[in-house]
């Protein structure tokens, strides 16, 4: 994952530049985790937080002024990691040693999910939560892979089965804005670089509109991208 954009790309990008055709999307999901962490980690006792598939941190600046540390978890590979995960997927810290484990669009991208969260589970505190994000529909994007796409009930499914319980559970982008998410996609690729950002202005106003439109249920069962906080039970 360290391939990943800049943190300042991925949390304030530009309706004209690099990340125009994510512009929405990455809006979104920021505004996401920063209620996330307003209403779970900002007045928490725990002051340890670790990036499980860190890449190159991008959500480090919007959780590091709330914790007394931020590490990151990771192959070998990434030179960014402070902790190594090793190939089996094994983390190399004792049990119940930190109060968040936060991972961001990491989950659809590991061989074992079971596996990974059990991980998760072992590290965390007893009273710790793992933040979450990963996708219901997306392009297929492997970094270096790609493995899975998640349903709201399956998503739950699998984390419950880790041993959680799910406290907090919001979709980004509905079916409908999502689907020209995926149509801008289709066609912008087949674009040269220099034309991609005019199709992104044309797009991205639309993606806006039909998610502005879509209730909170509708978008909560059938999303783009899933974030949910789900406490160590």
């Amino acid at each position: 994952m360290e391939s990943r954009e800049a943190g300042i790309e991925r949390l304030y990008p530009k309706i004209w530049g690099r990340m125009s055709a994510r512009y929405y999307y990455l809006h979104q999901l920021r505004k996401q985790l920063e209620r996330v962490i307003s209403l779970y980690v900002r007045h928490s006792p725990h002051q340890l937080i670790a990036d499980y598939g860190c890449g190159n941190k991008p959500y480090e600046p919007l959780f590091a002024p709330f914790v007394e540390q931020y590490i990151g978890l990771d192959l070998a590979y990434n030179t960014k990691a402070d902790v190594i995960v090793d190939p089996k997927g094994i983390i190399d810290m004792p049990n119940e040693t930190v109060g968040f484990v936060l991972s961001t669009q990491v989950l659809e991208h590991v061989e074992d999910p079971k596996a990974y969260l059990k991980e998760a589970h072992r590290i965390l505190a007893n009273d710790g939560n793992l933040i979450l994000s990963t996708h219901g529909y997306w392009m297929f994007h492997p970094d270096p892979t790609d493995f899975w796409r998640w349903t709201s009930t399956g998503l739950k499914k699998v984390v419950q089965e880790a041993g959680f319980e799910v406290v907090y559970f919001e979709g980004i982008l509905g079916r409908s804005s999502m689907g020209l998410q995926l149509f801008q996609d289709g066609i912008l690729f087949k674009l040269p670089k220099f034309a991609r950002p005019i199709l992104s202005i044309i797009m991205q106003p639309l993606i806006i509109f039909f998610d502005k439109i879509i209730g909170s249920k509708s978008r909560n069962e059938d999303a783009c991208t899933f974030i949910l906080v789900a406490k160590k039970v």
